[in-house]
């Protein structure tokens, strides 16, 4: 894996542990779940990890082509 991408890749997992631990915080403090959005909002940004770490040719595998 090349450095940019592994500084893509730590970004992108810095920035999820961050959301989920809010999440969790409310989850803990208020006992709210979170907005659907919230959650649709992390969704994504796993997906995108998961296409800068697999590349595209992993959804395709799966029949998911988001071109």
């Amino acid at each position: 894996m090349s450095q940019s991408k592994r500084e893509q890749v730590v970004s992108h997992l810095r920035y999820i542990r961050q959301e989920l631990r809010e999440m969790h915080q409310g989850v803990q403090e208020d006992g709210l779940l979170p907005e659907p959005g919230e959650v649709r909002g992390i969704m994504a940004q796993m997906e995108a990890l998961l296409e800068l770490v697999a590349g595209r040719s992993a959804h395709k595998a799966q029949g998911v082509d988001r071109s």
